[in-house]
C-alpha cells in the first residue's frame, strides 16, 4: 500500500475483550489501515494473534513503540492510558481511548458520534469514548432531547457481566455449571454470588453512596450532551447476562411529549432501532442486540410520575457501542472527513 495514504494502527491492550472485539470490527467495517500493531501488558508480549488469517506478534506496551503508529485505540484501563497516552501524543499519534481517565478532562473531547462528532475537531491528541451504561443510554435519550428538550432522567442499569471483563464471565458460567451439578459455587470477582442473582454494585461508592459507575453517568451525559445542568440519579446493577447492557429509563422533558413522537424520533435516530409493540410482546433484550451496532429501544409509555415523563427501555452491546464500536466509529468519522491522516502523508514524506 501507499505509506502516505494508509495507516498505521496501533491496539493498546490487544489480548483482552474489548482488543479482541476492535480487531473484528476493524475487519468486518473494513477499516482502512496499512499495518497493524498489537500492544499488551510484558506477560502477554510474544503471544501470536491470528486476525484475518494473519500473525501478529503481540508487543509489550511501553514509552517508545509509538513512533511509527499513526491511530492507537487504547482498549486497556485508565492506569494504562494515564502512562502511555502522552509518550504516544508526544509521538504525534492519535489516542482513541475506552478509558475513564480523561473523559472529564475539559480539553479531551468525549465523544459519540451521532451525538457530538463536531467535538472531534476539537481534540490535543486524545479522544475519549464514554463509559459503556452511558453509550447505551443515551442512544436512546438524544434523539429524544432532540425533539422534546431533556430536563433529568432516572436510570436503572441491568449490566451484564462481560463489562467487569472475560474473569467474571467465567465466572458466571463457572457458578452455573456448579449449580446444576449441586456443587458449591465459588466466588473470586464479585462479593456476592452473581448466578441467578443481582448485584446492585457497579464500581466502589463513593462518599455521597453513589458509585462510580452512577457517578459517571450523570458527568458523562452533561458533557456529551452538552447540558451542564441536567440533573441525572442512576441504580447500576450487574445482572447474571454474559453481554448488552440494558437500562430503564425515565426522563423528564421541558415540552410535552407524546409516544408516538418519540417513537417517531426513536425510529429516525441512526444509533437506535425502534423495538415497541406491547401487543406482540415485542421489545429489545441483551439477546437480541448482542454484537449489535444499533441499540434497541422499546416499551416507550408516559411516565405517571413525572411532569411531561416518557418512561422507555434501551438494550445494547456494551463492548460493541458501549467501546469498542463507538472507538471505532469516531476514528471512521475523521477519516471520511479527512481529520485523519498518516503522518507520512502529512509531512510530505
Amino acid at each position: 500500500m501507499d505509506k502516505k495514504s494508509s495507516l498505521t494502527v496501533g491496539i493498546v491492550g490487544a489480548t483482552g475483550a474489548v482488543g479482541q472485539e476492535l480487531l473484528r470490527l476493524m475487519h468486518e467495517r473494513n477499516f482502512p489501515f496499512g499495518s497493524l500493531r498489537l500492544f499488551a501488558s510484558a506477560r502477554s508480549a510474544g503471544k501470536v494473534l491470528t486476525v484475518a488469517g494473519k500473525k501478529y506478534t503481540v508487543e509489550e506496551a511501553k514509552p517508545g513503540v509509538f513512533a511509527d503508529v499513526d491511530v492507537a485505540f487504547f482498549a486497556a484501563g485508565g492506569p494504562t492510558t494515564r502512562a502511555l497516552a502522552p509518550d504516544a501524543v508526544k509521538a504525534g499519534c492519535l489516542v482513541i481511548d475506552k478509558s475513564s481517565a480523561f473523559r472529564l478532562d475539559p480539553s479531551v473531547p468525549l465523544v459519540i458520534p451521532e451525538i457530538n462528532p463536531e467535538a472531534l475537531r476539537t481534540h490535543k491528541g486524545i479522544i475519549a469514548n464514554p463509559n459503556c451504561s452511558t453509550a447505551v443510554t443515551l442512544m436512546a435519550l438524544w434523539p429524544l432531547h432532540q425533539r422534546f428538550g431533556l430536563k433529568r432522567y432516572i436510570a436503572a442499569t441491568y449490566q451484564s457481566v462481560s463489562g467487569t471483563g472475560a474473569e467474571a464471565v467465567r465466572e458466571l458460567e463457572d457458578q452455573v455449571q456448579a449449580h446444576a451439578k449441586g456443587e458449591p459455587l465459588a466466588r473470586k470477582v464479585y462479593p456476592y454470588q452473581i448466578a441467578f442473582n443481582v448485584i446492585p454494585q457497579v464500581d466502589t461508592f463513593g462518599p455521597n453512596g453513589y458509585t462510580g459507575e452512577e457517578t459517571k453517568m450523570m458527568q458523562e451525559s452533561r458533557k456529551i450532551m452538552g447540558l451542564p445542568n441536567l440533573k441525572v440519579s442512576a441504580s447500576c446493577v450487574r445482572v447474571p447476562v454474559v453481554r448488552a447492557h440494558s437500562v430503564a429509563i425515565n426522563a423528564e422533558f421541558e415540552r410535552p411529549v407524546s409516544v408516538e413522537e418519540a417513537r417517531a424520533a426513536i425510529a429516525a435516530f441512526p444509533g437506535a432501532v425502534l423495538v415497541d409493540d406491547p401487543a406482540k410482546q415485542q421489545y429489545p433484550t441483551p439477546l437480541d442486540f448482542s454484537s449489535k451496532e444499533k441499540c434497541g429501544v422499546g416499551r416507550i409509555r408516559i411516565d405517571t410520575a413525572l411532569d411531561n415523563g416518557l418512561a422507555l427501555w434501551v438494550s445494547g452491546d456494551n463492548l460493541w457501542k458501549g467501546a469498542a464500536l463507538n472507538a471505532l466509529q469516531n476514528a471512521e468519522l475523521m477519516v471520511r472527513e479527512g481529520w485523519l491522516k498518516p503522518k507520512a502523508a502529512l509531512v510530505g514524506v
